[in-house]
């Protein structure tokens, strides 16, 4: 269990400093080109996915997720006792990640998050984008296919969404620390968390009828 919940803290920590730094970097380049930024964002962000999920997946699963472990436990593939732990390991990771790439950036290490994001079209958006992610892990987990689809995935619902896709409670956390491109205001976060909890509860009984039960 140690080394899952090192996988699972380390890899979520690149995460953030992936999505946080490459906006930093991507909006000092861009010129105040917002598309752009998010262009550079979305491609950094997906291809370290890639990397990560190849890298940890044997060790811990690769889930950086408290969406996806919780979706696991609830189909059996997971006990229920290790998800606190989990969840703990991703959020406390996810931090690190963005003190991380603040650190790299010269940024100021603690910041709070002024980027309002309060929309019903970005909550349904979040429902939206965490079905989608549970939908591929499904229907392709697990396989050598999963990596791809993820990196994928999550680079394309960057842009279908009004949202940009977290998918993920542990991101929206640490992102509501991170006064830069990528943050999000903390009195957004909750609602976020509820909309991807709400895709959660969706994806599992409809994978689940769709697919039938995964073999382990």
């Amino acid at each position: 269990m140690s080394r899952r919940l090192a996988a699972e803290a380390l890899g979520t920590a690149f995460l953030l400093a992936t999505i946080i730094g490459s906006g930093i970097m991507a909006q000092r380049l861009a010129g105040g080109n917002a598309a752009l930024t998010l262009l550079c964002n979305a491609i950094a962000t997906g291809a370290m996915l890639v990397v990560l999920i190849w890298v940890f997946a044997s060790i811990s699963g690769a889930h950086f997720n408290p969406a996806v472990s919780l979706a696991f436990c609830i189909c059996g593939e997971m006990k229920w006792p290790e998800l606190v732990p989990y969840v703990a390991a991703q959020v406390a990771g996810a931090i690190i990640g963005v003190w991380l790439a603040h650190a790299m950036f010269g940024e100021a290490v603690w910041q709070v998050s002024a980027n309002a994001r309060d929309a019903n079209g970005q909550w349904l958006s979040e429902a939206v984008a965490t079905f989608g992610l549970l939908l591929a892990i499904f229907a392709l987990g697990p396989t050598d296919r999963v990596p791809l689809a993820v990196g994928l995935y999550i680079t394309a619902a960057y842009w279908f969404t009004a949202s940009t896709s977290f998918a993920n409670p542990a991101v929206t956390i640490a992102r509501s620390l991170s006064n830069t491109f990528a943050g999000i205001a903390p009195s957004s976060a909750p609602s976020f968390i509820a909309a991807q909890l709400t895709g959660v509860a969706i994806a599992v009984p409809f994978t689940t009828w769709l697919f039938g039960k995964r073999e382990r």
